[in-house]
């Protein structure tokens, strides 16, 4: 996964607007600064330039953790890994539905799924 960070003034830009939204579904908001002058979010692939997205190689200071609150934690690289985890997990569904997958569909089609989460939100 990528990081990467959004100045405030080109949100709109890189996201649309409420009126006219563009489709980022494959990115997530992980954290902003206190000032909400800029955000921090996780992609799998490489965006293109723009003006105010910068591809970051670790995680610069002054941001709050917005991603799952109730953690209650400090933003930093672990925390981007943990991040990470917890898409894949959420994207695996739980035990019981893997493995009710298994049964109805078979273990090649669950094999699949997998497989594609594993694509799709790289460690």
């Amino acid at each position: 996964m990528k990081l990467y960070k959004i100045a405030a003034e080109n949100h709109e830009d890189y996201y649309g607007t409420m009126e006219n939204p563009i489709d980022r579904s494959y990115t997530t908001t992980i954290a902003q600064k206190p000032d909400c002058s800029a955000f921090l979010f996780l992609c799998k692939d490489a965006q293109t330039a723009q003006t105010g997205l910068t591809l970051l190689t670790t995680v610069p200071s002054g941001f709050d953790f917005t991603y799952c609150q109730e953690w209650g934690l400090t933003i930093n690289d672990d925390v981007v890994d943990r991040v990470v985890l917890d898409l894949r997990r959420k994207a695996y569904g739980t035990w019981e539905s893997q493995l009710e997958k298994i049964n109805d569909d078979g273990i090649d089609s669950w094999k699949q799924d997998i497989t594609a989460v594993k694509t799709s939100l790289p460690k």
